[in-house]
């Protein structure tokens, strides 16, 4: 297997402020893997063997609840950290990632996450900031969940989307992975017949673009009058 070069990683927020020789050795210890659309990276409560580094595609976080219900969580992109369940103290994931496209991730066995921290406390830092901002977004979810409509729940998830992963094209923002209306009801706790209806009345109105496993946001400043719950003059 060829040697995995430190360029890799130099330019992350996980990694910056680490000297070249320390970016060799963390880099050094970890393999690249290819992985297909729809498998899983790591799934729920599999023990927490390795954490890993999105390098290029898209990751859908699944989790899984006691009656079998899957819930999509959040998307990862290229560039963050996951399965980082060591930092939270736990030894087994709390939830799958599956891959929305074909990803390449690097995996680092998980002792290594304590030793890094130990090592080098930007990581760790670092490390711990992408845990509290996680944990920001699903605090904000249950209050949106507990005070907005469905529509503007929707309206700010399509929102999130498109500044996370957003690529500008002729009809407006893609959000640049295959993300199916299953997959935004989940996200906003409705149903897909709620969010087809929703959808298409935005259609009509040439807010956004939608079809099979894609949506295109048309008029962003109009989407976010929604999303905070103001009228829409048009």
């Amino acid at each position: 297997m060829s040697r995995l070069d430190r360029s890799l990683i130099a330019g992350l927020s996980a990694f910056q402020g680490i000297a070249p020789t320390d970016l060799d050795f963390m880099i050094g210890q970890a393999r690249s893997l290819r992985i297909a659309k729809d498998q899983p990276v790591f799934e729920q409560e599999q023990e927490a063997h390795a954490f890993f580094l999105l390098l290029d595609g898209h990751v859908r976080v699944v989790k899984t609840t006691a009656d079998g219900q899957e819930i999509t969580v959040r998307y990862i992109s290229p560039g963050e950290l996951m399965g980082i369940a060591h930092a939270i103290g736990l030894t087994t994931y709390p939830a799958s990632a599956m891959c929305a496209v074909d990803c390449v991730v690097l995996a680092w066995p998980g002792h290594f996450w304590s030793k890094f921290a130990d090592a080098f406390p930007s990581f760790g830092a670092s490390t711990y900031k992408t845990v509290g901002s996680r944990l920001q977004d699903a605090h904000t979810r249950v209050i949106e969940m507990s005070t907005e409509q469905v529509d503007q729940r929707v309206a700010h998830a399509l929102l999130k989307l498109v500044k996370q992963t957003g690529r500008k094209t002729e009809e407006g923002i893609l959000i640049d992975f295959p993300i199916s209306r299953q997959d935004i009801a989940e996200m906003t706790g409705t149903t897909l017949h709620t969010v087809s209806r929703l959808l298409s009345s935005w259609e009509e109105k040439g807010l956004v673009k939608s079809g099979r496993q894609k949506v295109t946001v048309v008029e962003p400043h109009r989407l976010l009058v929604l999303a905070e719950g103001r009228t829409d003059k048009n």
